[in-house]
């Protein structure tokens, strides 16, 4: 008796919700990404682009986990997958973080409602969007 409510226990702690489990993609499309990474066209084009074939190990382990996660409710496994995706995500916003070219702003302008110059206005009447944006 107890170690079946041991179980349940420890059943029902992985069963609760990830914090981040919205970063969870469906199962098929790691599937589907690993697939795509190992195709011969992908193998072509990382060679064209890369000089050498990628590894597509992570796409194949995070459909492996993503599995796990949602069949047999192992939190670890769920963990595994946000942590890849949250390492995917930094990867690709890595150049965007490093751009020093354009001044990121807090806010937008001060004035970033003002009216149309006339010569804009005039050009605007009897448009489809000055026509919506008078029903509004």
């Amino acid at each position: 008796s107890t170690a079946k409510t041991g179980t349940s226990l420890e059943q029902h702690k992985n069963e609760e919700k990830l914090e981040d489990a919205w970063a969870i993609r469906p199962c098929f499309l790691y599937k589907e990404e690993y697939d795509d990474c190992t195709s011969m066209k992908a193998r072509f084009h990382q060679y064209f682009i890369h000089g050498e074939s990628i590894d597509c190990t992570q796409w194949k382990q995070d459909y492996e986990n993503c599995i796990k996660y949602h069949e047999d409710k192992i939190r670890e496994a769920g963990l595994a997958v946000i942590k890849s995706e949250e390492n995917r995500r930094k990867e690709r916003l890595k150049a965007h973080f490093a751009n020093d070219v354009w001044k990121k702003r807090s806010g937008p302008p001060e004035d970033w409602n003002k009216p149309l110059p006339e010569w804009l206005q005039k050009k605007n009447e009897n448009t489809f969007l000055e026509i919506k944006s008078k029903e509004l």
